[in-house]
């Protein structure tokens, strides 16, 4: 399995997929998925609140001035997360295997040429996941020029 992305086109919209197997069975990837404390750790945005349920209300600081909100849509203790944020749809399905699981990240938006840009950046947040998930001290490679250039050519843009 590829630590990298993969863009599919659905109707009007693009979505990007990431798929990551952790050797952790799938209560203790959603937990650090999932709790704030982490959420904040790998998550782009820094998050100001964070309200756990199907409706509660996510929401974001851009560093920028600007706070937004999103709303949790699924919430399936530990098999699924998903929320609107803005626009866009981040999907996050949680599946047990034999000596762990799988974590299938997926992210719906609108505007293909941010692909790269969208894809490089999901690719280091879940860099980050895997160091939380692994214990490991989070650190964030300086690895996003590259990333782009391969999304680039991988994507065909």
């Amino acid at each position: 399995m590829s630590e990298y992305g993969m863009l599919k086109k659905q109707e009007a919209r693009f979505v990007l997929e990431f798929e990551r197997n952790y050797p952790l069975n799938p209560n203790a990837v959603f937990g650090v998925v999932t709790n704030p404390v982490f959420f904040t750790q790998w998550y782009p945005f820094s998050t100001t609140d964070m309200d756990l349920r199907v409706g509660g209300k996510l929401k974001f600081d851009d560093g920028e001035g600007s706070i937004y909100e999103g709303e949790i849509l699924t919430l399936k203790v530990p098999t699924s997360f998903c929320f609107q944020e803005v626009e866009d749809l981040v999907e996050i399905y949680i599946q047990p295997k034999e000596k762990g699981c799988t974590m299938t990240f997926r992210h719906t938006f609108d505007d293909q040429s941010m692909a790269i840009y969208v894809a490089a950046g999901w690719h280091r947040c879940l860099d980050v996941v895997s160091q939380l998930i692994n214990n490991q001290t989070v650190t964030w490679e300086d690895n996003a020029e590259e990333l782009r250039e391969y999304y680039k050519d991988a994507f065909y843009l």
